[in-house]
């Protein structure tokens, strides 16, 4: 079994992952709860509404059995999660007007008996990897549908409950498990955040003038239902901006399909439109073939838009709230880490401010002129003057060569310079954001000086570190 490859994929705390030679990996949440259909999907029957830990607990308890080997019921419970976030993020029964996440049928879904006991195995394993699923490596796709069935009464194309005992009898791992089963171009993303899946209706319509992520996901979503419906107009372009393009295809959209013609993506537009794409694209597991996710991550490659959860998002809302104590006309902002709607007010009114495009769209120009406002502000301080708290990682590492506008090397260098006044052996380096020749000199000494490899990059531990050092000198005072 040595030659099997058991790689495993992180998931950042903004729900990314890389895959294998791929790019970054779509926006994912486990949500805090889940709605179960008590019954087949067009069965009379009651919905309940649970905490998603419990409800993975309840079906590792309902389909396996507590005296399994270790690593067939952590297999079998990675299967469980991945069912069910398949399902939950691609809205499988709301898109098609259901009022629920998944059914307790395992014609359908997996078996959920509700009110019943955990065995204490499922308990605990299901405590340390329920924020995990499995993915295809090379394809930017959303969890696996891992079908399952027990393998003596009943057979299916995915695992054997009863063969996977076997397997982890023999010494196999629980991924060697799902490899044996479901190919050996498969992960398990692990640390995923939990709060939320970022493909749900947003709550409220989505109207002329918004700009989010999700707006982007329709209009990728919308082009493609095109293709089987020409008489809907191609939307451009595609910027996660909705104007009147986005309009005009969504009334098409709706008056084909028998909606309200209002050109408002309202509840109603939003399921119906998640069923026809579902329909044309025939698919429960997105595919590279018929995914949109992959241009979804190649379109914010170079922007942020709302509903955005990349750790740049906290150094955006921090630039932003620094600027708004100096110019009146920009609201404060809450450091959330979410591309919030209060996020996107102030970028609207900074946008405004500087005769930018009014699109909410923090793009190339709005980083520029935003950076330059902050460089602005921070030269006509001393360094001793600057409150700057410590902030996440920004998810790249900062090193040599950069471009100059890249926001995180303002935030190292102004670190550095307030810990050189404390730590002589630490050389002090002038805020340009360019990272430099100093900047590699004082990144160099801070490394030597507390015991991590010294590379003259900043990577998250030296980040993490630095900030840590920061905080500790700042407050310490």
């Amino acid at each position: 079994m040595s030659e099997i490859n058991t790689s495993i994929v992180n998931v950042d705390d903004d729900g990314q992952f890389a895959i294998p030679g791929g790019p970054p990996a779509v926006f994912v949440r486990i949500p805090n709860d889940i709605t179960v259909h008590l019954g087949q999907p067009d069965e009379e029957a009651a919905n309940v509404t649970v905490p998603f830990i419990d409800y993975i607990k309840n079906v590792a308890s309902s389909e396996l059995y507590p005296t399994w080997h270790e690593n067939a019921i952590t297999a079998n419970i990675h299967a469980i999660v991945s069912v069910t976030m398949n399902r939950i993020f691609n809205e499988w029964y709301r898109s098609k007007g259901y009022n629920f996440d998944i059914t307790n049928s395992t014609q359908y879904d997996q078996a959920y008996v509700h009110g019943r006991g955990i065995y204490e195995p499922m308990n605990v394993i299901t405590d340390k990897i329920f924020n995990q699923y499995i993915i295809r490596n090379n394809q930017l796709t959303p969890p696996l549908f891992a079908q399952f069935c027990d393998g003596r009464v009943s057979q299916c194309s995915g695992m054997y409950q009863w063969g996977s005992l076997e397997l982890a009898q023999e010494g196999f791992t629980p991924l060697e498990i799902l490899k044996y089963y479901y190919g050996r171009d498969i992960s398990i993303a692990t640390d995923v955040p939990v709060g939320g899946t970022g493909n749900i209706y947003p709550g409220e319509p989505i109207k002329l003038g918004d700009s989010s992520i999700d707006i982007l996901t329709i209009q990728l979503a919308m082009n493609r239902v095109a293709k089987n419906y020409p008489a809907i107009p191609r939307i451009r372009p595609v910027n996660g901006f909705f104007g009147e393009s986005t309009e005009t295809a969504i009334k098409e959209f709706q008056r084909i399909f028998g909606l309200p013609v209002t050109g408002v993506i309202d509840q109603g537009t939003w399921y119906k439109g998640r069923y026809i794409f579902n329909a044309v694209t025939r698919h429960s597991e997105l595919t590279v073939e018929n995914s949109i996710f992959r241009e979804v991550v190649e379109h914010t490659q170079d922007i942020l838009l709302q509903g955005d959860i990349r750790p740049i998002v906290d150094l955006l809302q921090y630039y932003l709230d620094v600027i708004s104590l100096y110019g009146g006309y920009i609201p404060r902002v809450n450091r959330t880490g979410i591309f919030d709607a209060q996020t996107r007010n102030a970028v609207l009114e900074f946008q405004k401010l500087f005769n930018l495009p009014v699109t909410g769209i923090v793009d190339d120009d709005t980083w520029d002129r935003i950076f330059r406002s902050i460089l602005g502000i921070f030269n006509t301080l001393k360094p001793e003057e600057i409150f700057l708290p410590p902030l996440r990682y920004p998810g790249i590492v900062l090193q040599k060569g950069q471009r100059e506008d890249n926001p995180g090397v303002f935030i190292v260098q102004e670190m550095l310079s307030y810990i050189a006044l404390t730590i002589p052996a630490i050389p002090y380096a002038e805020a340009t954001g360019t990272f430099d020749e100093n900047t590699i000199n004082a990144v160099i000494a801070f490394q030597q000086t507390f015991g991590l490899e010294p590379t003259g990059k900043v990577d998250e531990m030296t980040w993490n570190e630095m900030s840590a050092i920061y905080k500790e000198l700042r407050f310490s005072e």
